[in-house]
């Protein structure tokens, strides 16, 4: 049987996690399970049900293993085992083949010539068809390991089950292939990394706290900030300024603080946000408003 999914080495990908809402996320789920109709005919579908009843312990077990926000050694014991025993390292990829954001944490504790390095694509799409395609595909290569009962660890920079290409990896493979064992092992967030490098408590007592991603929603913003003592926002870069604006209105703005790259080699902080207006930051930086 021939598909059009291309080898590990052709694929490509951003890197960055993913944080659609829910009605996006059944749209092209349930795009990309007719995506998956397309890419065998009936009577594989058939054989690949039928593979999956009755010899389910045989097929491998897909990891999602948080990697934490950039320092190598902020990677729980746990982690590092599965890195070391799991045949098959999945990683996000860049569009020239290039190493992920992810991929770079993970090198102090995985010799690539030691195993199978999976790279995948993750589509930065809103079109339904486009990114189901693109998902399906991305499963597939997983499943192609998976069933030949290789274990497959992806690797995700910070927290699997938090604004995480895994957890839609999860569903998908879910969805398309229900034998497969899905298992998560949590990480280190961003968000957590943040409040080290500032030296900056989150919260104490009774206090709240709001992990919002960033968006051109003016009210949402104020919303977040009025009913919350902390608010951290992810992937503010596109609207800095936007949020620099809020922050003026509320009375805020000597309060924020922004971080990228958080406790890699590449960490940058600015403890006055203010001194980021009109000015670009990195893609992966976040800001921590403390009332």
């Amino acid at each position: 049987m021939k598909t059009d999914v291309t080898s590990p080495r052709e694929q490509a990908a951003d890197g960055q996690e993913i944080s659609s809402g829910e009605a996006a996320g059944t749209l092209w789920t349930e795009a990309a399970i007719q995506a998956a109709s397309a890419l065998f005919d009936p009577l594989d579908a058939e054989e690949l049900v039928l593979e999956e009843r009755l010899t389910p312990r045989a097929l491998g077990t897909l990891y999602g293993v948080g990697v934490g926000p950039g320092d190598p050694e902020l990677i729980t014991l746990k982690a590092c085992r599965l890195l070391r025993e799991c045949p098959v390292i999945a990683y996000p990829a860049t569009k020239k083949g290039g190493k992920s954001y992810a991929y770079e944490i993970i090198e102090l504790h995985v010799d690539p010539q030691d195993k199978i390095m999976l790279g995948l694509v993750f589509p930065m799409t809103k079109d339904p068809e486009l990114l189901a395609g693109g998902w399906t595909r991305t499963v597939e290569l997983c499943w192609r390991e998976l069933k030949q009962g290789r274990d497959v660890a992806f690797v995700t920079e910070g927290d699997p089950n938090l604004f995480s290409t895994f957890i839609h990896l999860s569903r998908l493979m879910q969805e398309l292939h229900p034998g497969v064992p899905v298992v998560s092992v949590p990480g280190i967030s961003s968000v957590l990394g943040a409040a080290a490098a500032l030296e900056q408590p989150l919260a104490d007592g009774n206090q709240r706290v709001g992990i919002i991603p960033a968006t051109d929603d003016r009210e949402a913003l104020r919303e977040a900030l009025l009913h919350h003592d902390t608010v951290v926002f992810l992937k503010v870069a596109k609207v800095l300024d936007l949020v620099l604006d809020v922050l003026d209105e509320l009375g805020l703005s000597g309060r924020a603080s922004v971080v990228t790259k958080v406790t890699s080699p590449y960490e940058t902080v600015w403890r006055d946000a203010r001194d980021l207006r009109g000015k670009e930051v990195e893609y992966l930086s976040l800001m921590v408003v403390s009332k």
